[in-house]
């Protein structure tokens, strides 16, 4: 019998046969793990196992290769602090879908840490700027980190203002010239600067939300999550942002 214990980060509970689910966990050590919960489609069992719900878990099965089954002890139930936030609660879930593209019983500590930080920002107003630079790390975990530190065309670090679509590298407004309508705005706050308006949130979205789209999520043909989607229309309905990039 292999057993385990470890901290997680709940991300879907689908039901399973008869009033059973089957979680979804995100783990400090053992990475994106799932597991049978018994009786987790009851209204008790249901109401708890909630995306973005910190728990305990401890996972059993005969085989390394089985499904196995969880038992949990809900920590902090982070979606039910915000029913009334329309904003917050699409974070939350988008968070949790997106996370789902990561590799299956793979330790990604850093991904799973900055989860829980942005779950703990929630609490603060900057809270959208700490989802954006969350996804930025999902890139960088999975291998498509983008060059954000300083101008690919002039080495200078002050001013950047775009990012190629192609590349990922981040350039100034004066090496852009022409070109800046087909690149993607650079958000302040992604430039050592600040500002958390919701154009700047929108620009942050756009920009980890193609290459999520185009890469991570590419990867395993699969489109962005309808969560993830949901959430950038939460900025991007009031604070339009023009240009259209390559693909």
């Amino acid at each position: 019998m292999i057993e385990w214990q470890d901290d997680g980060v709940l991300l879907a509970a689908e039901p399973h046969g008869e009033g059973h689910a089957v979680a979804q966990v995100l783990t400090q050590a053992h990475g994106r793990h799932a597991g049978l919960v018994h009786g987790g489609a009851s209204s008790r069992r249901a109401h708890e196992l909630q995306p973005g719900a910190k728990v305990q878990v401890a996972w059993r099965a005969r085989l390394d290769g089985h499904l196995g089954t969880y038992s949990y002890e809900l920590i902090t139930p982070h979606a039910a602090f915000w029913l009334e936030d329309r904003r917050r609660l699409a974070g939350i879930a988008s968070a949790c879908a997106v996370a789902t593209v990561l590799p299956e019983r793979e330790p990604l500590p850093g991904v799973y840490h900055g989860l829980v930080a942005f779950l703990g920002a929630l609490e603060s107003e900057a809270w959208p700027a700490a989802y954006v630079l969350w996804e930025l790390g999902v890139l960088r975990a999975l291998g498509y980190g983008l060059a954000l530190d300083k101008c690919a065309r002039t080495g200078k670090r002050e001013g950047l203002a775009y990012v190629s679509p192609r590349t990922g590298a981040a350039v100034t407004a004066e090496a852009a010239g022409d070109l800046a309508p087909r690149l993607l705005p650079l958000p302040g706050f992604l430039a050592g600067g600040d500002g958390f308006a919701d154009a700047d949130i929108a620009a942050g979205l756009r920009l980890t939300g193609h290459f999520l789209k185009r890469d991570a999520f590419g990867a395993v043909h699969r489109d962005l999550p309808a969560a993830r989607y949901r959430l950038a229309d939460c900025f991007a309905m009031e604070s339009p942002v023009s240009g259209q990039p390559d693909q």
